[in-house]
């Protein structure tokens, strides 16, 4: 058994949700840090769950004509059922429903009670439903809203237990100024120092008013806020009050992956009741940034929420895996675009490794009968490759200690292109007819050394395509069960036979694949979820908006605008510029003299310092694959009002 234990943890999901691509991000990050510290020796313990109390669940179960737990059984199977599609190896799936943990909630409860950390009080305040938490005056948005996701505010007064947690606010500034990484990444680190200085109050960790939670012990008229009970999953999982043994072992080593947006709750309140329990705070909380698809904020009503079996299904999970982690880096925010995924694949995953392991395979099996041969001496180019594996190695991990999964990626892929610049500098097809045949041999024996190292990287991140290329070079088991530190230039065993299989990443037809996308579109319909259109208006207020026959008769570029153009809209009457994000869609040709609808009535904007007067009307997918401009199907007169 390993000496070094590493205990990773995600948030645990709320029920009365989906799973999306943010869900999906957090988990595939954490399950590639599990993967990797397992296979740098580690003992690893890699938790993932869900939360299943609180006043949304109750309110949307009472909607279904369902009981709390019935809800929270049925909608917890999408997450397990994601984790297996996308090949998470998590230890342990906690339900905050379960008896194990609902007991370390009261006792805890009760111990915190007992040494006077938690004391009853009355709450007076603002609080969000949605978000399930008590909004200080401070931070309300316009007209009494939330901050986070903006829906109206309650005013709500309530007998409450409160959690001392002034009392232990200095002891945590003094833990993370001795910690400089127990909050990432730095700006996080920076955000939550501030915040702690600014003042930690005390907690109201009960509610009175919602039934659908774990009692208070004693006191059953109150139940456990949903934040309290939540965060102690994490000791749950890791068998506190239960197994002494492992709480030892993994707690001195604990390591949360959230969302920026439930990071106060980690790195402020978690800890300080860590600290209250005579427990250490986490080693490391890292927060990572939020999903846009598109350059646009994901939404039911948009019709634009990432699926993650989809993707998977369409793309491969492996693929998936990589395109989420390579594409921003950890901690920031990120754009998701199908269009930037099928670019990852073509260029990264089928053009520079594919075409590593498709290469040397074939030219193996032309030259050597598929064996890789035993080396002879190594050149200066041979002895430059070992170096750089080597300082692959050590790179990677020096990344990867810093849940930098982007630039980890990085430094693989530099060897994965340092080793197709090494078969165009050596020519192994040159030396397979010319010779010398002694330095082909080891010009192959060299490839296979890098693809055995590229094979060992890649595992945590893209487990079954590692698998895949581990058996086309004719290596034993996977390589997941070797460890990475263990590796050994030169001990790649000659001999072994090669099996020259598929290609890893066939490459994706452009074409074809915007034809299949809109296929998918379509059959999905794209259409905003029931229940989420707009408001409805009066005939009155539709009235107010004034649209008219145009017709383009100029468009122009605008200097250094990616998107826009800038067009002459003749209505009949006057002729107007407006400014419109068709470039991406239209030519210019395809544009001009076209019949559009126009809005004719907003006020004007300036966009890119160009004065638009006026809209065009335009359908597409969330995702703005395709775009069409409405347009009159007969020859009606400019300037037109469309009633």
């Amino acid at each position: 058994m390993s000496e070094k234990s590493f205990y990773i943890t995600t948030p645990i999901y709320y029920v009365n949700d989906i799973p999306h691509i943010g869900h999906a991000y957090t988990t595939i990050a954490a399950d590639v840090m599990a993967r990797y510290r397992r296979m740098t020796g580690y003992d690893v313990f890699f938790c993932t769950g869900t939360d299943e109390h609180g006043q949304k669940i109750q309110q949307s179960a009472e909607k279904k004509g369902m009981t709390a737990k019935e809800l929270a059984d049925k909608t917890m199977e999408n997450f397990r059922r994601l984790w297996e599609v996308l090949n998470i190896s998590n230890d342990d799936f906690i339900r905050t429903t379960e008896e194990r943990h609902e007991k370390v909630v009261q006792a805890i409860f009760k111990k915190l009670m007992d040494q006077g950390d938690i004391y009853k009080g009355t709450y007076e305040g603002w609080y969000c439903v949605p978000c399930e938490t008590y909004v200080p005056e401070s931070s309300m948005g316009e007209n009494k809203t939330c901050p986070d996701c903006k829906r109206p505010l309650q005013k709500m007064e309530e007998e409450s237990y409160f959690f001392r947690a002034s009392k232990y606010a200095d002891q945590l500034l003094e833990y993370y100024e001795k910690n400089l990484k127990a909050v990432m990444p730095k700006s996080r680190y920076n955000e939550i120092v501030s915040f702690i200085r600014s003042g930690v109050r005390d907690q109201s960790v009960s509610r009175t008013s919602i039934k659908w939670g774990i009692p208070v012990p004693g006191d059953e008229k109150h139940v456990v806020y949903v934040w309290f009970d939540a965060l102690i999953n994490y000791l749950t999982a890791c068998g506190y009050m239960k197994d002494d043994e492992k709480i030892r072992k993994f707690w001195p080593n604990v390591h949360h992956l959230v969302g920026k947006d439930i990071i106060r709750f980690h790195c402020v309140i978690w800890p300080i009741m860590l600290l209250a329990l005579g427990l250490n705070p986490p080693v490391s909380v890292f927060a990572h940034g939020w999903w846009t698809v598109e350059g646009e904020k994901m939404s039911k009503s948009k019709g634009n929420v990432v699926d993650p079996f989809e993707m998977a299904d369409v793309y491969g999970v492996d693929p998936f895996r990589y395109f989420v982690l390579r594409e921003v880096p950890f901690g920031h925010d990120g754009d998701f675009s199908e269009q930037a995924m099928v670019q990852r694949i073509n260029s990264d995953l089928a053009n520079d490794l594919g075409n590593l392991l498709n290469r040397t395979l074939q030219m193996v099996k032309n030259f050597r009968d598929g064996v890789i041969p035993a080396h002879r001496d190594f050149e200066e180019v041979d002895k430059e490759i070992e170096t750089l594996i080597q300082t692959t190695f050590s790179d990677v991990e020096e990344r990867m200690s810093n849940f930098a999964f982007d630039d980890a990626l990085k430094v693989i892929w530099a060897l994965i292109r340092r080793g197709n610049k090494y078969i165009d500098e050596t020519m192994p097809w040159k030396l397979g007819k010319e010779g010398p045949q002694e330095r082909l041999d080891t010009v192959f024996f060299v490839l296979a050394e890098i693809l055995r190292a590229t094979g060992l990287l890649v595992a945590p991140f893209m487990p079954w395509t590692a698998e895949k290329l581990w058996k086309q070079l004719g290596l034993e088991g996977t390589p997941e069960k070797h460890r990475i530190p263990a590796f050994s230039f030169g001990s790649f065993p000659a001999g072994t036979l090669t099996t020259k299989g598929d290609v890893l990443f066939p490459r994706i037809d452009i074409a074809k694949w915007k034809e299949e996308k809109a296929e998918r579109e379509a059959k999905k319909g794209n259409a905003p979820d029931p229940g989420n259109h707009e408001e409805q208006i009066p005939i009155d207020d539709f009235a107010k908006v004034e649209l008219r026959v145009g017709k383009i008769v100029s468009v122009e570029e605008i200097p250094k605008a990616r998107k826009l153009y800038k067009l002459l809209v003749d209505l009949g009457y006057e002729k107007r510029t407006i400014v419109s994000g068709l470039k991406e869609h239209f030519t210019q040709e395809e544009l001009l003299g076209k019949r559009i609808i126009v809005v004719v009535n907003l006020k004007p904007a300036k966009l890119c310092g160009v004065e638009s007067r006026g809209m065009l009307l335009a359908c597409g997918p969330a995702d703005k694959s395709v775009l069409a401009l409405l347009t009159p199907d007969k020859e009606i007169p400019l300037g037109c009002r469309i009633s």
